[in-house]
């Protein structure tokens, strides 16, 4: 059982960079002109993309770069299908601690669920 819940750290995440946004906007906006061009549709989609930004931020052990990932996956149409591949190779390639990541990224997967209605 994950022990993060991933919208609420997003969220918080977010909120707390809003120091460093004004003390620091130049180097801000830089990071958010590179996250904005790197994850930009080209010969790779964004959606594939995103899935190699959620497998680093697993085998880094990042739970906000999970968070963050999960959330932009749901929104780009991911499968869960899709999702599950990617966690497999994060396991093949990362062992025991990306397993334990992968369960964590499931976790934050169903949290970002759209609501039913």
């Amino acid at each position: 059982m994950s022990s993060y819940d991933h919208p609420t750290l997003i969220h918080d995440i977010s909120q707390q960079l809003g120091g460093l946004r004004k003390s620091q906007p130049e180097a801000m906006q830089g990071f958010g002109q590179l996250a904005k061009a790197a994850m930009a549709g080209g010969a790779v989609d964004e959606k594939h993309k995103e899935l190699i930004a959620l497998a680093i931020g697993i085998t880094q052990h990042c739970s906000g770069c999970i968070g963050f990932h999960v959330k932009a996956l749901r929104r780009l149409g991911c499968t869960r299908q899709e999702f599950d591949e990617t966690l497999a190779v994060c396991v093949y390639m990362g062992g025991g601690p990306a397993l334990m990541l992968a369960a964590e990224a499931s976790a934050a997967w169903d949290a970002f669920a759209p609501a039913a209605g």
